[in-house]
């Protein structure tokens, strides 16, 4: 991505705004609790989303692994990120990706994982769209020392996109049917999709 004096702006005041991921998911499981959602949208319907996906992180939590060959790949990074997340806690895809990018950067002593919500922060989503659509998860890899944007990934694995893009192209929009199918396609996955993704992205 170009490197702008404004991108390098609209980063620095998102990383002020941004929280790690510890605090994320007590954000998330404390709107949970209280019946409520991040985001502009302040609906019923949001607000079960919400608690839905924090029993989804918390399950990702306990239950993702990596493999040992995936651990020494992303050890071998050497060079300083900080993995910048833009997310809300009504999305699901969101609640897919992130526990994967946690278990990740805990892998890495090279990667510092923050996260800022996108409704409060638009001049950043605006920078990272995908095809014209404030899509998240998103992620923004930044290498600490220059702040050069590195690369960009989401809002959900490559595999998943090409169900949702093929599904779309048949059917012309998605379907709540379509979004209980992709949940179980997460379930089954693992995680593993947005690992080898991310990997591949790194070049490691």
């Amino acid at each position: 991505m170009k490197h702008t004096a404004t991108l390098d702006t609209i980063i620095a005041e998102s990383l002020e705004r941004a929280i790690g991921y510890p605090e994320y998911r007590r954000v998330v499981h404390d709107l949970a609790e209280a019946g409520r959602t991040s985001g502009h949208e302040k609906t019923e319907e949001m607000a079960n989303y919400t608690k839905l996906n924090d029993s989804r992180m918390k399950r990702w939590d306990k239950t993702l692994r990596l493999s040992e060959a995936q651990v020494v790949k992303i050890k071998s990074l050497n060079s300083s990120q900080i993995w910048l997340v833009i997310a809300e806690s009504w999305c699901g895809d969101a609640a897919h990706v992130i526990p994967v990018l946690n278990k990740i950067t805990e892998a890495s002593e090279y990667i510092d994982l923050k996260l800022v919500f996108r409704d409060e922060n638009e001049a950043l989503m605006n920078q990272f769209l995908t095809n014209g659509a404030k899509s998240i998860a998103k992620l923004i890899m930044i290498d600490k020392d220059s702040g050069e944007v590195l690369h960009s990934f989401g809002p959900r694995p490559s595999s998943a996109t090409k169900l949702v893009n093929n599904y779309k192209t048949k059917h012309g929009s998605i379907t709540p049917e379509f979004k209980e199918e992709l949940q179980l396609w997460y379930n089954k996955d693992k995680g593993q999709a947005v690992i080898s993704d991310i990997i591949e992205l790194l070049d490691l």
